[in-house]
C-alpha cells in the first residue's frame, strides 16, 4: 500500500509516473514537525536499506547522509554526499516500510548518528510529496516503490560486453592500439570510450579535427571490428563567438540565469561556460536534439559527465577571491590567515553560494526558480534530455546512455557510473555494497569504474575489482590522465584479467536475462542476502555478499594479498572455482560458515541448490556470440527450473512472449524445454 502525503507547494520533478491521492491523515509510525524534522524511532538492531548511491554500508544506521550531487572523487567514509541523490528509505522492521521524500533539494539523513535508535530527516525546503510504503516484506516494498516511478532503462545488449575507457586517449591511433592489444590477447572487447580529449577544445557536440580527420569512417571502422566507440557529453557549454551551440543558446535564451537575467557563468573543462537550462522543456529539447551531431556519425553510445552540474568557479566568485587574496600579499600568515588563504582557493570549486546564484525556468513557465532548490534535478533532465531525443530521432533503436549525476527518475533515461572513485580496496568494497541500494531505486545499468579512476592501481586489486565487476551489467575499467595506466594488456598477469573477461561473456546469457527479468517485472538483480532470507539470523550481517538474479550469490575477494575468504551460505549451494570459462570446479557446501580459498586468478562464486544458470561459449564481442546453443551449469538434487529471456539486444518490444523459455533440469540430468525460442542445450555441468 502506498500513501501519499503533501507539504507546502511542491514541484512536480516527474520522479514518480503514477498518480495517487493525498491522505490527509498522519503518516503511520513516523513523528512529523512540519518545518523542522520527520523522526522515528528505530527498533535496536533492525537494519535500514536504500538511499541508492552513497557511502558506507548495505545497513544504512550510524552515519549522517545528505542529498546533495555532489562532484567528490575523494569521497571516504566521512563523506556525506556522492554524485546522486536518491530519497528511498526502507526500514527493516517488524512491520517494515518505505519513505521516498520527492524533495528535489537538500535533503538530511540522520540515521542513528546523533541517536542511536532515531532516524531524523530534515531539509532545506518543505515543498515536496513524501510516499509511504507498506508491505509484506522488503523486496515487496522495493518492487512497490519501483512501479511506483516506472520501468529502468534498458540498454543495448553490447553495453553488456567490457568496455576500455581512460582519460587521455586523443587520437584515432590512441583507439586503434587500445583495440590492437586487446585482439592481440585476445581478450573480449565491446567498447572503447573517449574522454574530453575528443572534442575540440572542450566542446560539446565537436570533434578535433587533427586527432579525428574523418570520424565517420573511423566509428566505421571500428565497428567492423565490433568496437562501438562511446563518447563523453559535459554540461557546461563553452562561451566562445562562433560557436552555434553557444550562440544558439544565446539567442534563444537556453541557458541558466543570474537574478538580474544574465547568462550565470562558471568554468569547467574548457574554461568559461554558461549552463544549459535542463529544467526549461524547450532547452532540453534542443540540448538533447543536439547529440544527433553524433548519432548522424555512426554512434550508439553516451556518457553524461560534469553534471552536478560541477563548477571549477564561478567569475563573480573567482574576482572576489582574487581581491581578498591581494589583501595577503606582503603579510605575515600565521596558522589561522595561512588556513584562510588556502581555503579561498580551495573554496571555489562547487561553491554552495554558486548554486544559490542561479535560476531556472521551472518547466518553462516563466517564474525563475533559484538552482539550490532544484539542485538534485540537473543531472536527472540531461539525461533525460538525451534519453528523450533518442526516442525522437531513433525510436525503434536502443542508446546506450549511462550519467554521473542522478535523482530518482533518471533511471528510466539512462544508467549512472558510480562516479569517479579511486584505485583503493576501500572503493572496491564501496561498490559491492553500493549496488544493492542502486537497485532498490531503480539504476539497474550501473557499475563503478573498474580498477579504479584515480590514483595508482596495482595488478592485484584491477584482477579483484575484475572479479566483481563481471558480474555488474556496466563493466568498464577507466582510469583518470597522469595515473598508472591500467588497460589488462599492462599487467604480467594479462591473462587472468582476459579470463575474467572471458568468463563475464560465458556467463552473459544469465546476466542478460536476470537483468531483463529485473527491469520488466520492478525488481532488484542484486540484492543483499536478507531480501532473499528474511527469517536468516546471520544474513542480515553479511554485507560484502550478495544475491545476483535468481541463482548466483557473489562473493567477492576484497582484500589485498588475500588467498581466500570467509563466507556464510544461507542454504547448501555449489562453490563455483573459476579461472577461465572451460577451467572450474565445483564443490557442494552446506549451510553454515566456512573459510573458502580463492588463488589471485581465482573467481569464486556460488549457485543456490536446485538452481542452474544458463553460460555460453565466449566470444571476441556480444555480436559474436552464440547465445543459441548454450550449456547449463548447476546444483540440482531434485529438481532446477530456469526461466531464460533473450532477445536481439537492440529492438524494444520487450513484453514478447517468444523472448522467454523455461528450462527444467531433474536429478538425472534430464533437460526439458517449454517456449518458443528453441534454444539448444548441451551438457549440464556441476552437482546432481
Amino acid at each position: 500500500m502506498i500513501r501519499k502525503y503533501h507539504f507546502g507547494n511542491p514541484l512536480n520533478t516527474e520522479a514518480v509516473v503514477k498518480e495517487y491521492p493525498i491522505d490527509k491523515g498522519e503518516i503511520p509510525c513516523i513523528e512529523v514537525k512540519e518545518g523542522e524534522k520527520i523522526s522515528f524511532i528505530m527498533t535496536k538492531g533492525a537494519p535500514v536499506y536504500g538511499l541508492g548511491e552513497q557511502v558506507r554500508g548495505i545497513n544504512k544506521r550510524g552515519w549522517i547522509y545528505t542529498s546533495n550531487c555532489t562532484d567528490d572523487p575523494n569521497h571516504r567514509e566521512d563523506t556525506h554526499s556522492l554524485y546522486g541523490a536518491h530519497n528511498f528509505l526502507v526500514f527493516a522492521e517488524a512491520e517494515p516500510f518505505g519513505l521516498f521524500l520527492d524533495n528535489p533539494g537538500k535533503v538530511t539523513f540522520d540515521i542513528g548518528y546523533t541517536q542511536q535508535d532515531i532516524a531524523v530527516i530534515t531539509m532545506d525546503s518543505w515543498d515536496m510529496d513524501l510516499y509511504y510504503i507498506d508491505g509484506k516484506d522488503l523486496k515487496d516494498i522495493v518492487k512497490q516503490f519501483r512501479h511506483m516511478v516506472g520501468r529502468s532503462y534498458i540498454p543495448p545488449k553490447w553495453a553488456f560486453g567490457f568496455g576500455q575507457s581512460r582519460w587521455g586517449y586523443q587520437s584515432e591511433e590512441d583507439i586503434r592500439e587500445v583495440e590492437q592489444r586487446y585482439r592481440e590477447l585476445d581478450i573480449p572487447l565491446d567498447s572503447i570510450y573517449l574522454d574530453i580529449d575528443y572534442m575540440e577544445r572542450f566542446k560539446d557536440f565537436t570533434l578535433n579535427d587533427e586527432t579525428f580527420p574523418d570520424f565517420p569512417e573511423f566509428v566505421k571502422e571500428m565497428q567492423e571490428k565490433h568496437i562501438h566507440l562511446v563518447p563523453i557529453i559535459d554540461a557546461g557549454v563553452k562561451i566562445e563567438e562562433g560557436y552555434p551551440v553557444y550562440e544558439e543558446g544565446v539567442e534563444k535564451g537556453y541557458f541558466c540565469k543570474e537574478k538580474d537575467g544574465k547568462d550565470f557563468v562558471a568554468a569547467v573543462w574548457p574554461g568559461r561556460v554558461h549552463f544549459p537550462d535542463m529544467l526549461n522543456p524547450e532547452a532540453r529539447r534542443w540540448f538533447g536534439l543536439k547529440y544527433k551531431f553524433l548519432l548522424e556519425q555512426g554512434i550508439d553510445g553516451f556518457w553524461n559527465d560534469m553534471n552536478e552540474p560541477a563548477i571549477f568557479y564561478s567569475e563573480n566568485r573567482l574576482e572576489k577571491v582574487f581581491d581578498e587574496l591581494e589583501t595577503f600579499r606582503g603579510k605575515n600568515q600565521d596558522l589561522m590567515t595561512h588556513f584562510h588563504f588556502k581555503d579561498l582557493v580551495l573554496g571555489l570549486a562547487n561553491n554552495p553560494e554558486d548554486y544559490r546564484s542561479f535560476y531556472h525556468n521551472f518547466n518553462g513557465e516563466g517564474t525563475l526558480i533559484r538552482h539550490d532548490k532544484v539542485h538534485n534535478l540537473y543531472g536527472y533532465n540531461m539525461t533525460r534530455a538525451a534519453g528523450e531525443a533518442f526516442e525522437e530521432l531513433e525510436p525503434d533503436k536502443r542508446i546506450l546512455m549511462f550519467s554521473r549525476s542522478s535523482y530518482i527518475g533518471m533511471h528510466r533515461y539512462g544508467g549512472i557510473w558510480q562516479g569517479d572513485n579511486l584505485s583503493w580496496w576501500s572503493h572496491l568494497l564501496l561498490n559491492i555494497k553500493m549496488m544493492p541500494s542502486l537497485n532498490m531505486c531503480g539504476f539497474l545499468y550501473t557499475g563503478a569504474d573498474l580498477g579504479g579512476f584515480g590514483a595508482d592501481t596495482t595488478e592485484d586489486l584491477v584482477l579483484r575489482w575484475m572479479q566483481f565487476g563481471l558480474f555488474t551489467p556496466l563493466m568498464r575499467n577507466h582510469a583518470a590522465l597522469g595515473t598508472r595506466e591500467q588497460e589488462l594488456y599492462q599487467f604480467s598477469n594479462s591473462e587472468a584479467c582476459g579470463n575474467m573477461v572471458k568468463i563475464r561473456y560465458s556467463l552473459l546469457p544469465y546476466l542478460y536475462s536476470e537483468y531483463m527479468k529485473a527491469a520488466l517485472r520492478d525488481e532488484m538483480m542484486f540484492r543483499p542476502l536478507a531480501f532473499d532470507y528474511p527469517e536468516d539470523p546471520f544474513a542480515d550481517q553479511v554485507e560484502d555478499q550478495l544475491m545476483i538474479g535468481d541463482s548466483i550469490m557473489a562473493a567477492p575477494v576484497h582484500e589485498q594479498n588475500a588467498t581466500g575468504r570467509y563466507v556464510y551460505l544461507p542454504e547448501d549451494m555449489m562453490l563455483v572455482t573459476m579461472r577461465s570459462p572451460e577451467d572450474y570446479d565445483v564443490q557442494p557446501m552446506e549451510k553454515g560458515h566456512h573459510y573458502v580459498p580463492a588463488a589471485m586468478e581465482e573467481l569464486i562464486f556460488f549457485i543456490r541448490k536446485n538452481h542452474v544458470i544458463p553460460v555460453a561459449k565466449s566470444a571476441k564481442s556480444v555480436a559474436e556470440m552464440d547465445f543459441e546453443h548454450l550449456d547449463l551449469l548447476g546444483y540440482v538434487t531434485e529438481e532446477a527450473v530456469y526461466e531464460l529471456y533473450d532477445d536481439d539486444g537492440y529492438s524494444k518490444d520487450y513484453e514478447n512472449p517468444e523472448h522467454y523459455e523455461t528450462i527444467t533440469v531433474t536429478s538425472q540430468g534430464t533437460i526439458s524445454q517449454n517456449g518458443k525460442m528453441k534454444k539448444e542445450f548441451g551438457k549440464f555441468s556441476g552437482i546432481r
